[in-house]
């Protein structure tokens, strides 16, 4: 669903193989991305999204679950790092390339987590796997001594969450943040996503305390970095606005936004109808 959605034109036209799989980055001593190599649209389609693991002596807590057909090799990844069980799966949102992995973990004995909004995405959407537990706006989860501070927010669907882990000075995004070129950052206005919304929600994230972000898609950032990017998607929402009270047509506004911006292109392209009704 999500970007797997918006990009299924993408996947009906045959894309190449996916790449090498997916490789263990390094974050902290306890902290590690399991990341695709290429950041690319066939690595999204074959491996999904990032996958954040914290290492503590009771257990991995797993942040999204990558794609079904990834588990054998995430497993076989944090086994390199750890032998203790995955305890605990937080799903960032709704979205198939990050929740594909939940139904197995969850057999294995995790215990899956998300927001109930996004929870009542997956409920509306007919998944075959749906969480038991969804939190409304805030929780915190404690393993190992460790802490992991969960908060809900809107932007790219209805319910994302974004997880601090204030030990670590990090903050994982899913997402409402997205890196890679070849993936450009959108919101899923079908899944009650706001570019609106995505400001503000960046707006408040960037008042907590942290030095790195770890996106949904491609590499970790600095808050530097990020505050970057919500300037240039401020930007963009504000050229939009312009652009409709000029009367330019979703053509117009897509040229002036690749021209400008190097937005509104591939996928990014489908949300600028969305866009033209939310930002009049």
């Amino acid at each position: 669903m999500g970007l797997l959605l918006t990009f299924s034109a993408f996947a009906q036209q045959a894309p190449p193989a996916p790449g090498p799989p997916p490789a263990l980055v390094k974050v902290k001593d306890d902290l590690y991305i399991i990341q695709n190599q290429a950041n690319n649209m066939a690595d999204l389609i074959g491996y999904g999204g990032n996958a954040t693991a914290l290492i503590t002596n009771d257990g991995v807590v797993l942040f999204d679950s990558k794609s079904d057909r990834e588990h054998d090799d995430l497993i076989a990844k944090l086994k390199t790092l750890t032998d203790k069980p995955v305890k605990y799966v937080i799903l960032t949102h709704n979205h198939g390339d990050h929740t594909g992995g939940a139904a197995k973990l969850a057999a294995m004995g995790a215990t899956v987590i998300i927001s109930a909004a996004d929870r009542a995405n997956m409920v509306k959407g007919n998944e075959k796997f749906i969480p038991d537990f969804g939190y409304i706006g805030q929780a915190e989860l404690t393993l190992g001594g460790k802490r992991a501070e969960l908060r809900q927010f809107r932007g790219h669907t209805r319910g994302d969450t974004a997880i601090l882990l204030p030990a670590d000075r990090t903050i994982i995004l899913g997402d409402l943040l997205t890196t890679a070129d070849t993936i450009p950052m959108i919101v899923n206005y079908g899944d009650g996503g706001s570019w609106s919304d995505w400001a503000n929600s960046i707006d408040e994230i960037l008042k907590m305390d942290f030095d790195n972000a770890i996106p949904g898609h491609g590499p970790m950032i600095s808050k530097a970095r990020l505050i970057e990017l919500r300037t240039k998607f401020g930007n963009i929402m504000t050229r939009v606005h312009e652009l409709i009270r000029a009367k330019k047509t979703e053509k117009e506004i897509q040229e002036a936004l690749m021209l400008e911006f190097n937005w509104g292109f591939g996928p990014s392209a489908g949300n600028i109808a969305g866009m033209m009704q939310e930002l009049r």
